[in-house]
């Protein structure tokens, strides 16, 4: 379970994120939306502690994650794995390598500094990339791949460290629509077939409706709506979105897949 209590950051006299509470049991699929500068993005780097809180606690099954130090924390940002925009990939280095770097919290320093990766570590990060069809590319260059190669590459990495939670920060904001679709669907294996709680920044409401068992809608760094994708009618996400609505909105949104009375087809999640 993750514990998010009256959680806040302030950047000089702006209140990015205000008193946030949330609580997301494990296995959950959470989508958080909200226009452009709502906070999103900040409490996920909270969470994942690149970003410090003014005030407030994040605990993960009983842990106080705002107090790790050192190497418990270091160890937090592996169990809480992130997934950006950019996709960070060291682009001059191989895709195998790349993913491998998410096992250096497990690796003694000297081995770490050196990269000598072990026979086990290699195979977790085959298995993490035939997951997602690009083990084929794992001796290609990171910078030679498509965009969505390249974000199904830093899932690969995310899944490789093994952690009990993705945070995803607009993983699909520079992807066009074939790419954004099959990142989605990378994600949402991951989250039903392993069991991963699963947060996830999204711009588009029609994503976050298809894809995600709750949303929870952010403006001005505060919690305005959190519930049931079908409880977050138009108006509501008018509300919400502002402006911007008419860039986010579908008013017949797509079927979700793995939500109730839908089942995920078994290819998905071979």
């Amino acid at each position: 379970m993750l514990m998010i209590e009256g959680l806040s950051r302030r950047f000089g006299d702006k209140m990015a994120v205000s008193e946030v509470d949330l609580a997301i049991a494990p296995g959950a699929f959470i989508g958080v939306i909200g226009r452009s500068g709502a906070g999103k993005s900040t409490l996920l780097r909270m969470i994942n502690r690149l970003q410090e809180p003014t005030s407030g606690r994040i605990v993960f099954d009983g842990q106080d994650v705002t107090a790790l130090k050192g190497q418990a924390l270091r160890l937090w940002r592996a169990q809480a794995a992130m997934i950006f925009q950019q996709f960070n990939l060291v682009g001059r280095l191989d895709v195998l390598t790349n993913v491998l770097m998410g096992r250096l919290s497990t690796m003694p320093a000297w081995r770490a500094f050196t990269k000598s990766w072990s026979a086990d570590d290699r195979a977790i990060a085959l298995s993490a990339l035939d997951q997602f069809d690009i083990a084929p590319l794992a001796a290609q260059r990171a910078d030679s791949l498509s965009g969505g190669q390249q974000q199904r590459v830093a899932i690969a990495r995310a899944l490789a460290q093994e952690p009990g939670l993705i945070l995803a920060d607009e993983p699909i904001a520079s992807l066009d629509p074939r790419n954004t679709k099959i990142v989605m669907d990378a994600l949402l294996r991951i989250n039903k077939h392993f069991g991963i709680t699963v947060l996830c920044n999204l711009h588009s409401l029609d994503l976050a409706r298809t894809y995600c068992d709750r949303l929870v809608g952010m403006a001005q760094g505060r919690v305005v709506f959190d519930g049931a994708p079908e409880a977050l009618t138009d108006d509501v996400a008018r509300d919400l979105y502002g402006l911007e609505a008419g860039e986010v909105m579908d008013l017949d949104p797509a079927p979700a897949p793995g939500r109730a009375g839908l089942a995920i087809p078994d290819a998905a999640l071979a």
